[in-house]
């Protein structure tokens, strides 16, 4: 559930309607002929996601990938499924980022995987929707050698570079009890004695302008100096190629890292994660630390409704939502995220 800082917003203003992406959404502005093609797309990877489930669990061992796309999106769908298979005793062999392979472990960080092919990071090159990209060439024959070796072994493989497959059938057929998570918040906790008071902010930048998903861009060294007086430390931190430029000053430290786990420490290590309607607000299920959202612009916020839809199954700590700097700084002050 997200819940408005301001208690004169209902929640129900917060999403736009028939925003949901369930599959149907796929047939917009087809004719009839696109209509049949798609059509037979979805029947095709639904039978294909399927058999891959049914054989994994029954053979305990499997090949899927690759995930190259988005933050949120491994957070919520590659990660509670794969952690699913883990917990049903499947031996995972899995094609991912680099990046998110810090998080393919269990409460006692311990790796969910048998073997994983670490794909470099590209997002500087390229940036992925969702799950779909057209990858640099160095990357693609990394997954290309992946590929050939799950077919060749004969194992449930899933191929999820069909943008279909993941996108329309995949994302929403696992949420029907086919997700699970670890509790990972002790994995990357540096010193638990420590009982500071920290704030971590996401300095997310993807577009100059306006968007419907995320609103106005922030000026987040005036944010971090206006919330500083409320901790101990403001961490600002995020990958560099998707970040405002930042810098450490006072209580403020600039931690932007394309190592996951080094940003993965920093929240463990925090109260309160502040960020734009982004990947890192799911961080939250895993790290059981509360989020504020901040969007400045008129409601409702695109896409949010997606994902509320997906962190239902594994949401752990409250999500708020600010619309402004006045509605940051008082929930702060009064510790709101507190329960």
């Amino acid at each position: 559930m997200i819940i408005p800082v301001n208690k004169e917003i209902r929640e129900d203003e917060l999403y736009y309607k028939d925003d949901i992406t369930y599959a149907r959404k796929g047939y917009i502005g087809l004719n009839l002929f696109g209509k049949i093609k798609f059509a037979s797309i979805l029947g095709s990877s639904q039978k294909e996601v399927n058999v891959f489930h049914r054989k994994a669990l029954k053979v305990k061992e499997c090949y899927i990938g690759p995930f190259w796309g988005e933050f949120g999106n491994f957070l919520l769908h590659f990660l509670p499924y794969v952690t699913y298979l883990h917990k049903q005793g499947v031996k995972l062999n899995i094609c991912c980022l680099e990046n998110y392979v810090p998080l393919l472990v269990d409460e006692n960080g311990d790796k969910m995987y048998h073997s994983c092919i670490p794909l470099r990071d590209f997002f500087k090159e390229v940036r992925p929707a969702g799950n779909n990209v057209k990858p640099p060439e160095d990357v693609y024959t990394q997954f290309a050698g992946f590929k050939q070796k799950a077919i060749k072994s004969g194992l449930p493989f899933l191929d999820m570079s069909k943008a279909d497959l993941y996108w329309y059938i995949f994302r929403n057929w696992q949420l029907d009890g086919k997700q699970a998570i670890y509790k990972l918040e002790n994995v990357f906790k540096k010193d638990l004695q420590i009982k500071q008071n920290n704030a971590v902010i996401f300095p997310r930048k993807k577009t100059t302008g306006y968007t419907a998903n995320n609103g106005e861009a922030w000026d987040y060294m005036e944010l971090a100096k206006s919330i500083s007086p409320y901790f101990d430390n403001v961490f600002i931190t995020g990958h560099p190629s998707m970040s405002a430029e930042i810098n450490d000053e006072g209580n403020i430290h600039a931690r932007l890292s394309t190592d996951n786990k080094f940003v993965l420490e920093c929240c463990a290590n925090a109260n309160l994660i502040i960020t734009q309607h982004s990947g890192a607000m799911h961080l939250s299920s895993y790290l059981n630390v509360p989020v504020l959202l901040i969007f400045k612009g008129k409601l409702p916020v695109k896409g949010l409704d997606d994902s509320n839809r997906f962190m239902k199954n594994i949401q752990r700590k409250n999500i708020y939502i600010a619309l402004n700097e006045k509605e940051i700084i008082d929930f702060v002050a009064k510790k709101e995220y507190i329960i």
